[in-house]
């Protein structure tokens, strides 16, 4: 039994659990698993620097401190959370103190992408001349996070999220070496697997939450029920502002685009269950509406703004079926980027084009002198005009051809405007030929 007055702190299960050794890592085959990149780098008898991308919980600072083991190598580690560049050249002063007893080092930057560009310039010279080999670890894509100079002297590994299989695994070290006798039923597991969603750190924090809680209710066999009723499971893995809130809102829009309302409705599902706000999800779908159906029809436009203001209105949780069902509908709809690219391709000449003038016979002419200028003069008014269309009229400035950047798609309400287009195009050729 442990010594009621003990002051000695008792190391986490997370802690208690860390591998010893590259063999008893638990994930990322694809990088230590025989002939895989990380596999090879331990058995060079050379480390080299790196960046592991990857999720939370994934074995980042594991595999970190496993390299200065392997390597016998010093490990001094850093938290750009919390580190400056002071805390940098101390770093690197202990570094020149292993140097000099005969020993290398291992400089460990947790969270690398918190540092600032200075904080990163600030590494590079060490990392250069070799007197520290660098890893970093980031759940953030170091392409953007990671200043290029820095990046290309180091290896980008990327880690990936446990799968089920391996959690389970996990759970079974565990057991074995460190919850003794208390039993957990199958779906228990389960259900700590599902709210670990891939990070081993979580799932062995709701572990020794599960073993605490079961010994201090006098509990032998923890059930799913259990599980539900003595701990704070939390939302899913979600990060609201880095390439996982990018990838998930990318993966709706691409549900959506695709014409798969089962998609749609599982990347939506996913992103309220991480905790995005809703109020986001409400514009990116009104974005939708423009951007991928269009006038192939118009009400998807509608339906998506309703659907914000209900949110607005309602708020969560009733307002989200309101979000739900408008990405169905977009989902289903007909589907056009004519109006997206046709607005695209106009923006774009207009920004590499010479002002022109507006022609005469479009300008206003609210006062005499303009009227003696001119202005408005043999301007057609198409109510006048038999079927409300002036044909052969121009609506351009001068020295512009009929640039058809808008060209319907032949989907939805787009196929009844390309058939109305190309009869006043055709009535254009007439009155052309008739001049």
């Amino acid at each position: 039994m442990a010594d009621l007055f003990s002051t000695a702190p008792t190391a986490p299960l997370a802690e208690a659990l860390r591998p010893k050794v590259l063999d008893d890592v638990i994930g990322q085959s694809h990088l230590i698993g025989p002939g895989r990149p990380l596999r090879l780098a331990f058995e060079s008898g050379k480390p080299h620097s790196m960046i592991l991308w990857g999720p939370p919980g994934v074995g980042k600072t594991t595999l970190a401190r496993l390299t200065a083991s392997a390597f016998n190598y010093e490990f001094i580690a850093l938290s750009a959370v919390f580190s400056g560049v002071k805390d940098i050249r101390a770093a690197m002063e202990q570094a020149e103190q292993n140097l000099n007893m005969g020993k290398k080092t291992i400089l460990f930057v947790d969270e690398i992408h918190r540092f600032n560009k200075s904080q990163q310039d600030a590494l590079l010279p060490f990392v250069e001349s070799g007197l520290v080999v660098l890893i970093g670890a980031t759940t953030e894509n170091p392409s953007f996070e990671v200043n290029s100079a820095l990046l290309s002297r180091a290896q980008v590994y990327v880690l990936e999220a446990l799968t089920d299989e391996e959690l389970h695994q996990l759970f079974a070290r565990a057991r074995q070496q460190v919850l003794g006798d208390l039993q957990f039923d199958e779906l228990a597991v389960d259900t700590m697997v599902g709210y670990a969603d891939g990070d081993a750190r979580r799932f062995l924090n709701l572990l020794e939450q599960a073993d605490t809680a079961a010994r201090a209710a006098g509990v032998s066999v923890i059930d799913a029920e259990f599980i539900q009723n003595a701990l704070t499971l939390n939302a899913r893995r979600f990060d609201k502002g880095g390439d996982n809130f990018y990838d998930q809102i990318s993966a709706l829009h691409k549900s959506v685009r695709g014409s798969n309302p089962d998609g749609a409705l599982y990347w939506l599902c996913r992103m309220l269950d991480g905790g995005a706000d809703p109020k986001y999800l409400s514009r990116r779908i009104v974005r939708m509406a423009w951007e991928d159906i269009g006038l192939a029809d118009p009400r998807a436009m509608q339906i998506a703004n309703d659907a914000a203001t209900t949110f607005e209105r309602l708020g969560s949780p009733e307002g989200e079926l309101a979000l739900a069902q408008a990405v169905i509908y977009l989902a289903v709809a007909a589907k056009s980027n004519a109006g997206y690219n046709a607005y695209n391709e106009a923006r774009a000449f207009v920004r590499q084009d010479k002002s022109r003038e507006v022609p005469v016979h479009l300008r206003n002419a609210p006062t005499k002198l303009m009227k003696e200028l001119g202005y408005g003069h043999a301007y057609r008014y198409a109510h006048d005009e038999p079927g409300a269309y002036a044909a052969g009229e121009t609506y351009l400035p001068d020295g512009i051809g009929e640039p058809g950047w808008y060209r319907p798609v032949p989907r939805g309400l787009e196929s009844k405007i390309a058939e109305k287009l190309a009869t006043l195009r055709q009535l254009d050729e007439v009155a052309k030929n008739k001049k």
